[in-house]
């Protein structure tokens, strides 16, 4: 399950890098569009760049919690490891919930969105209404690996 894991996070995080190269080129024909006139201002580079930033920070989340980087803050100072454990559970439940919000209410915003295309671009909606439920769903992919590992600490059985 690790090799998956550590396969999928390698994934997600080209993925992301993979937005950010892309993002470049429409946020890049809008700033020439805009203080030039060497090539016309097109609107839909805004709606793209848009789109390619939400799935930026989606995807960027999703890394972020398997690392334990997104939604913990150092507010404690060091612990020893079952201490720091308990508190990782307790920073994960917090996640999970709004994992749990993530998934319920971004299924429903993909079928909202079902049969939505984007005013300019024409693309598809659910397209870019599915980041939140898939964020939601790999959150509680990596967050049931730190369960499993803050429970290890807990019962003496491996420390971080």
């Amino acid at each position: 399950m690790r090799r998956f894991l550590d396969g999928y996070q390698r994934l997600l995080t080209r993925l992301m890098a993979a937005t950010v190269a892309i993002l470049i080129i429409p946020v890049t024909l809008q700033i020439v569009s805009r203080y030039t006139a060497l090539i016309p201002a097109w609107i839909w580079t805004e709606e793209l760049s848009r789109f390619l930033f939400i799935w930026m920070i989606m995807l960027g989340s999703m890394v972020a919690v398997r690392e334990g980087t997104h939604f913990i803050v150092d507010v404690v100072p060091d612990l020893a490891p079952r201490p720091s454990a308990a508190l990782r559970i307790v920073a994960d439940l917090f996640v999970l919930a709004f994992a749990s919000v993530f998934i319920g209410w971004g299924i429903e915003f993909v079928r909202f969105g079902w049969n939505q295309t984007s005013e300019l671009a024409e693309l598809p909606m659910p397209f870019i209404f599915v980041a939140w439920p898939v964020a939601g769903l790999t959150w509680l992919l990596f967050l049931g690996e730190s369960f499993v590992a803050s429970f290890r600490v807990l019962a003496g059985r491996d420390v971080r």
